[in-house]
């Protein structure tokens, strides 16, 4: 059984050392002390949510693309964002990532207060619509998943 004190940081630790845990059984609804490996542990902790994501940071000025700081990208592939006219933004994929009823996009609002229209058009192409108006969108929050 592994002393926790007895780690000096966690890359003493290895998968077979094991924690104490309580576990019910299911008949007698009784608990009892058992031990786990931390690898059962982290087999459990490490589930996945059902999709990949993008999240991003979004500003766009005058009449230049939209520049993202991307947080985070689990979804694959590089996203480009791009400006198609006044208030009119693309992300495009070079892949056919944005599957249709499995794509779910989120973006905060804009300057004015008001909200940002965002529509999946295809595949491998998202539209994101302010008003006919550049300079609508700073430091803007946006999210996408495409579930499995």
């Amino acid at each position: 059984m592994a002393i926790i004190y007895s780690y000096p940081d966690a890359t003493s630790v290895t998968s077979g050392n094991k924690i104490i845990g309580t576990q019910t059984d299911p008949t007698t609804e009784e608990n009892k002390t058992v031990q786990f490996t931390i690898a059962q542990v982290a087999a459990f902790a490490n589930t996945s949510p059902g999709y990949t994501a993008y999240t991003a940071l979004v500003t766009q000025a005058g009449t230049a693309a939209p520049t993202a700081l991307v947080l985070t990208n689990t979804i694959g592939g590089t996203l480009t964002w791009a400006r198609t006219s006044a208030g009119v933004y693309t992300i495009t994929s070079g892949t056919a990532l944005f599957t249709v009823d499995k794509t779910w996009m989120t973006i905060g609002l804009q300057n004015s207060g008001t909200t940002v229209p965002i529509v999946r058009t295809s595949d491998t192409q998202i539209t994101v619509t302010t008003s006919a108006n550049d300079d609508r969108i700073t430091n803007v929050s946006f999210e996408l998943r495409v579930y499995a």
